[in-house]
């Protein structure tokens, strides 16, 4: 293994049962932790800075799945142990501390990765700064624009565009007029219809936990397919290949306008009133949404999971659960060696036992893309 001009190897060494995860969000958190568990020395990498990120709502109450006690441990974790709709942010901020606390994960954040590969011996990658960290298998979690896809799987290395978009937001119920609050027996997930599109909105625990009236946040989740076109202006979509998502700043005063009007005729309280404050504060995400269908998780010693492995619409509401399944799956296959042929081997298991299902609940929601998105 040489070492080109500019890289610093940082962690290699000669002990066996190492992993290097690309991506420090939930799958890859969840990766860690679990591998950790596992019993392997796990360097963690995340291309983004350590700051608290925002998100939206997950579905993280389908515990009726977890078969292993891996799986069951990363539920407890994420959910705080209760069975419900969550806050994006308190789910990552739940894992990180169990991360953060274990002596068997080194995070590293600020760590982008350019390039990926691997040997009989080992696999590595190699950081923006020319850091290179070794590992005896490679776990990509870095997202649906993954960098370890393109190695894992170079015939197939993007995820498409679905054909439509999601505002998201999550609102502080204090900062909707009390007349519109919901009420304390309300349903914390709500459906309702509009003209052509729709809405998901959930009641969720303030960032202390509490469901108190006055205390609890509101998630809203806009699907659209009529702004196509302004995805592909502003550089959000090129092709059929999702970009980035179109941040607040960066969203066009027409286009808040637009859609202030249109909430005003499409929406109930207190979904219209959450939204309102979220157009008018700049406090909206428009994330265009992408699909991928894996044919192969595993090449050799390096391996893909969550979003990098595979990208669904978020109306399934199977994500996260599938994110947790990859990891629980992933660290029981492993649990029983990695050195020598060993390493490729076990992921090769984790494969058998995960492409079949992940590709045929990607391939449940493209239905429903095939007559929304266009």
């Amino acid at each position: 293994m040489e070492l080109n001009k500019g890289e610093n190897i940082v962690n290699k060494n000669n002990t066996s049962k190492s992993a290097v995860i690309v991506g420090a969000s939930l799958s890859g958190l969840m990766a860690a932790i679990a591998l950790a568990r596992a019993g392997l020395q796990v360097t963690l990498l995340e291309r983004a800075g350590a700051k608290p990120r925002s998100g939206a709502v997950l579905q993280v109450d389908s515990g009726d799945m977890d078969r292993t006690v891996t799986a069951q441990v990363l539920r407890k974790l994420a959910s705080g142990g209760v069975k419900s709709v969550e806050a994006w942010s308190s789910v990552e901020s739940r894992l990180y501390a169990e991360a953060k606390a274990n002596p068997g994960i080194d995070l590293h954040y600020d760590s982008g990765v350019h390039a990926v590969d691997q040997d009989v011996e080992a696999a590595w990658v190699v950081t923006n700064r020319g850091e290179k960290y070794y590992g005896d298998i490679l776990i990509g979690a870095d997202g649906h624009r993954s960098t370890v896809r393109r190695h894992v799987a170079p015939h197939k290395p993007n995820a498409t565009f679905a054909g439509y978009m999601i505002w998201v937001a999550l609102v502080e119920e204090k900062d909707i007029p009390e007349e519109h609050r919901p009420t304390l027996n309300a349903p914390r997930v709500a459906m309702p219809d509009g003209i052509g599109d729709f809405l998901l909105g959930s009641i969720v625990a303030g960032t202390d936990g509490s469901y108190a009236p006055g205390y609890r946040r509101l998630g809203w989740a806009w699907y659209d397919n009529s702004r196509n076109d302004l995805l592909r202006r502003l550089g959000c979509v090129e092709g059929n290949v999702v970009r980035h998502s179109l941040n607040a700043a960066d969203i066009p005063e027409e286009t808040l306008i637009e859609l202030a009007k249109q909430a005003s005729v499409r929406w109930p309280e207190p979904w219209l009133a959450a939204i309102l404050h979220s157009i008018h504060t700049r406090n909206l995400i428009g994330t265009p949404i992408a699909e991928y269908v894996p044919d192969t998780l595993v090449k050799g010693r390096i391996a893909i999971v969550g979003d990098a492995a595979h990208v669904l619409t978020p109306l399934t509401a199977s994500g996260f659960n599938s994110s947790l399944q990859d990891a629980a799956t992933l660290a029981d296959c492993v649990a029983e060696g990695i050195q020598g042929t060993k390493g490729a081997e076990a992921l090769l298991e984790y494969e058998s036992k995960r492409l079949k299902g992940v590709r045929q609940i990607v391939q449940s929601g493209q239905s429903f893309s095939r007559t929304f998105g266009r």
